[in-house]
């Protein structure tokens, strides 16, 4: 005889419970690390990875060949607030031409949710920029968590998961999902190696974007299940 928890594990689908439980990591791992960028002290970690982005002795020299800084600028130029919205706005524009206006909808709070809850964190934690290191690019808001990580992984990855509904072919989903997900580390990775952030405001901004997008997709599935939003709309 099945008992209530078995029943409703059996009408839970496995992709909603890895979602939901991506979602309770990302929190968890967020709450832990804001508890760090609390502190008076940076953390040993933080320090550690800072320096070994840098020269020994040099904190005004990163690491590796002269191009790399310049590849680095470029990457992290993925994450700025110009490049999502003109990305963004591409994408609504688009499903709207195809008459998909849900889902335009849901792409747009999905990236003006994300921008909102970047920007009230960073209020309420209020922690400033490193200054181990030299800045090797001009940064005035407050650090954690790092926006350019946690918009990059709401705005990539959404798109992704949307780009998966219309797309044929396993391999080919996950290409795309592992290119928006590449697309995320590289961003925040750029940061780190800019000077303009702590490693632990880029895993936070990692969390939060992750948990959020997560969030925005299993509202969108039961839209969508509902008949809200569908392939046709």
């Amino acid at each position: 005889m099945k008992g209530p928890a078995s029943t409703l594990l059996n009408r839970i689908e496995f992709p909603v419970l890895l979602a939901g439980l991506a979602i309770a990591g990302g929190l968890w791992g967020f709450v832990e690390l804001m508890e760090l960028a609390r502190a008076t002290a940076a953390h040993g970690f933080d320090t550690e990875i800072l320096l070994a982005f840098r020269q020994p002795g040099q904190p005004g020299v990163p690491i590796g060949p002269p191009w790399l800084e310049g590849a680095m600028r470029d990457i992290t130029s993925l994450g700025s607030a110009s490049v999502l919205v003109l990305i963004t706005a591409a994408t609504i524009v688009y499903l709207l031409l195809i008459r998909r206006p849900g889902t335009a909808f849901l792409m747009f709070v999905a990236v003006a949710g994300g921008q909102l809850l970047s920007s009230l964190l960073k209020v309420g934690v209020d922690r400033p920029r490193p200054e181990l290191i030299s800045h090797l690019v001009n940064e005035t808001s407050l650090s954690f968590p790092s926006g350019h990580a946690m918009l990059s992984a709401v705005t990539y990855l959404t798109l992704g998961s949307l780009a998966a509904r219309f797309l044929r072919g396993r391999a080919t989903k996950i290409y795309v999902l592992s290119l928006a997900v590449l697309t995320t580390v590289l961003v925040g990775v750029s940061r780190i190696y800019l000077g303009v952030h702590w490693p632990s405001d880029v895993l936070a901004g990692w969390c939060a974007g992750f948990a959020w997008a997560m969030l925005c997709w299993l509202v969108a599935r039961m839209l969508q299940r509902r008949k809200v939003v569908g392939e046709s709309e």
